[in-house]
């Protein structure tokens, strides 16, 4: 009697090949998002070092002022490389950031690295307390409203709310900014208008930042929650007779809020330049009133790298962004393949 051998079939390998795909998309996502970053770095210091040759006059004599004398200014020329040829210039340039060098202030003879880190703190305390306020006020607005005007709902208020928050998002923040000095400033003395000396200090300078980009994510969150409301999932979930609750924070909320971190992410990077008006309007001592002081001067190695400093946090800011999106979403990261 003989017995029919059967044969086993290995067994699959774990994750399946849908597995080996997304590691692959991931190795292809990231290499292109570092290229991406890498050239844009590159067009950003090669630009930040065209500054000081494209602008017209000397800034050696500008900052040293019409009557020094001329020797004087050809010896700060030649100590500084001036003189060199323009691509001996962008290489030592390109070298001395390597390094961690950006240069001497041609005001106060001070390292530039050293002028940065001693006004970028306050930049930094000023742009993420603006952005933590504007996501605090922006998101529980945008869900209320969507809860409110959904199905068609709340028609004057949607109205009401929509032309409020176009209003504020178009307004310049140094105007707000002007405006808060004025009320609450001016007239009713109850803030301080100028530097960071207290806590209160801190509070017209966000507020000035923070009620542009807090109107515009709360109108955004609003549609996004008005459509996330009308989706299959939301009508299981109330169909089950889950709390109201929990269909809008634990159902709604995340979905909405994935739609709305591209431009969360965006308005940071914004809120970031803008302080460079909003920090003149207040005398805040952070890189904004640096750069603008340092370019009345002809300091232009000081707004070079402040220049240089504000394209990089952007760049970051964008790229965590990106890399933000495809984690809560990886099919975003596999269509773009």
């Amino acid at each position: 009697m003989t017995m029919a051998s059967t044969a086993v079939a290995p067994n699959p390998p774990v994750g399946g090949p849908l597995t080996g795909v997304r590691s692959h998309a991931w190795v292809r996502f990231g290499v292109r998002r570092l290229g991406r970053l890498l050239l844009s770095l590159w067009v950003l210091v090669t630009a930040s070092f065209l500054m000081i040759h494209l602008i017209p006059g000397d800034p050696v004599r500008g900052a040293l002022g019409p009557t020094a004398p001329a020797q004087l200014v050809a010896a700060r020329r030649a100590a500084l490389g001036l003189d060199d040829p323009i691509l001996v210039q962008y290489l030592h340039y390109l070298q001395g950031l390597f390094s961690g060098d950006l240069g001497t202030s041609m005001v106060s003879q001070l390292p530039v690295s050293s002028v940065v880190a001693q006004r970028l703190p306050a930049t930094l305390e000023l742009a993420l307390l603006a952005f933590l306020v504007a996501i605090v006020v922006a998101v529980p607005v945008g869900v209320l409203m969507g809860v409110l005007t959904r199905r068609g709902h709340g028609r004057r208020t949607e109205l009401a709310f929509t032309g409020t928050s176009i209003v504020l998002g178009i307004v310049p923040d140094f105007l707000i900014g002007v405006a808060l000095v004025y009320v609450f400033g001016v007239s009713l003395g109850w803030l301080p208008v100028a530097g960071n000396a207290s806590p209160s200090a801190y509070v017209l300078p966000v507020l000035a930042l923070a009620i542009g980009p807090a109107a515009i994510l709360a109108r955004i969150i609003r549609v996004e929650m008005v459509s996330v409301l009308e989706a299959d999932f939301v009508r299981t979930a109330r169909a089950k007779r889950l709390p109201s609750h929990t269909v809008y924070l634990s159902h709604a909320l995340p979905n909405a809020l994935t739609a709305s971190l591209t431009l969360g992410g965006l308005i940071l990077g914004s809120m970031v330049a803008g302080t460079v008006l909003v920090e003149n309007v207040f005398a805040w001592p952070g890189l904004g009133s640096t750069i603008v002081s340092s370019i009345l001067q002809k300091d232009y190695p000081v707004a070079q790298a402040i220049v240089l400093v504000y394209g990089v946090g952007v760049l970051l800011v964008n790229t965590l962004v990106d890399v933000a999106l495809a984690v809560l979403d990886p099919r975003s990261m596999i269509r773009e393949d």
